[in-house]
């Protein structure tokens, strides 16, 4: 297994040097791209960034219908975590998970060497802490790879328009960029969002997104040991710091934003409100039951839609209740 060719011990050290690196140089519900590497049928994946996150989507990419796919290199900071899911995939994915140990990469300039590995056409991804999400998209273009990257990706206003930057200079040499917003490939939402967008429900006036559960990820974490260096225990705890993560709206709240809980009121005074309202509630049934034959976990509790000022029989406001 490659180890660092050196140990950057501050995060201020960190910062400088990834900046340096830019400078010089599908997936949970993401289809592979129609797009092949040069001279091979062969897609091949390079996975930086190997959590349990990464793990998965490695996973759903050698899963993917359109291939055939096969995972030739890895980089990550932490062996441990590195190792981990080679073996996860390897007991699972067999030989479509082929990483020799020279293509096990350790260290911060890991995904250099990881994507060196593959030609133009290929796929890197990018399931990293965001901090590093500007860097590693700025090397897969130089390198003209296709690119999944989880989400999120930014954490502040000139790193959001950096991406933005990247995004279009990715989309002028026609590189494929999938990003695991999951609830913008479900098409159930994708229906009913296209209803409301239609203007059949009325004007929307407040949206109100619900998520609910305990403790989770590395959220919540106590004061650094010591060991570690304190820059690799922020990684490792990466929930807990807005530089990493972008905090809980930015890492956990964005599916709500996508699509959460609405309150709408309906503007136009016709007889077709019910009519409506029943086939909003179909869309809704057809979601859940779509979340439960995929094994989905949107973690969404409740999405509860108001539609008032009907007329006829059915005029009081209709709120529903409808446990996801």
């Amino acid at each position: 297994m490659n180890q660092p060719s050196n140990h950057l011990s501050t995060r201020r050290e960190f910062i400088k040097a990834t900046g340096n690196f830019a400078a010089a140089s599908a997936l949970a519900g993401i289809a592979i791209p129609h797009v092949h590497a040069e001279g091979s049928s062969l897609i091949q994946l390079a996975l930086i960034g190997c959590g349990g996150r990464g793990t998965g989507a490695a996973d759903n990419a050698l899963a993917a219908k359109r291939g055939p796919t096969k995972l030739v290199a890895m980089a990550d900071v932490f062996e441990n975590k590195l190792r981990d899911s080679y073996e996860a995939l390897k007991r699972k994915c067999g030989d479509r998970a082929e990483v020799p140990e020279d293509r096990k990469f350790i260290g911060f300039d890991a995904y250099k060497k990881a994507m060196d590995c593959l030609k133009p056409g290929d796929i890197a991804i990018f399931t990293t802490p965001l901090a590093f999400r500007w860097v590693h998209f700025t090397y897969a273009i130089e390198k003209r790879l296709n690119v999944f990257m989880e989400k999120p990706l930014t954490a502040d206003g000139p790193t959001s328009r950096r991406m933005l930057e990247l995004a279009e200079e990715a989309t002028a040499k026609n590189l494929k960029v999938g990003v695991g917003l999951m609830s913008r490939h479900s098409r159930a939402l994708q229906e009913l969002s296209q209803h409301i967008q239609d203007g059949e429900i009325g004007d929307v006036i407040l949206l109100r997104g619900y998520r609910m559960h305990g403790p989770v990820g590395s959220a919540f974490s106590t004061k650094w040991p010591g060991n570690p260096s304190e820059l690799l225990w922020q990684i490792q705890k990466f929930h807990s710091f807005l530089w990493a993560s972008g905090g809980c709206f930015s890492d956990f709240y964005i599916f709500r934003f996508v699509f959460g809980g609405i309150h709408l009121r309906r503007r136009r005074q016709n007889d077709d409100g019910w009519a409506l309202h029943q086939r909003l509630q179909r869309h809704l049934f057809q979601l859940r039951a779509w979340q439960q034959r995929h094994g989905h976990r949107f973690q969404v509790q409740r999405l509860r839609i108001s539609l008032q000022h009907f007329q006829g029989p059915e005029s009081a406001a209709l709120q529903p209740d409808l446990d996801l």
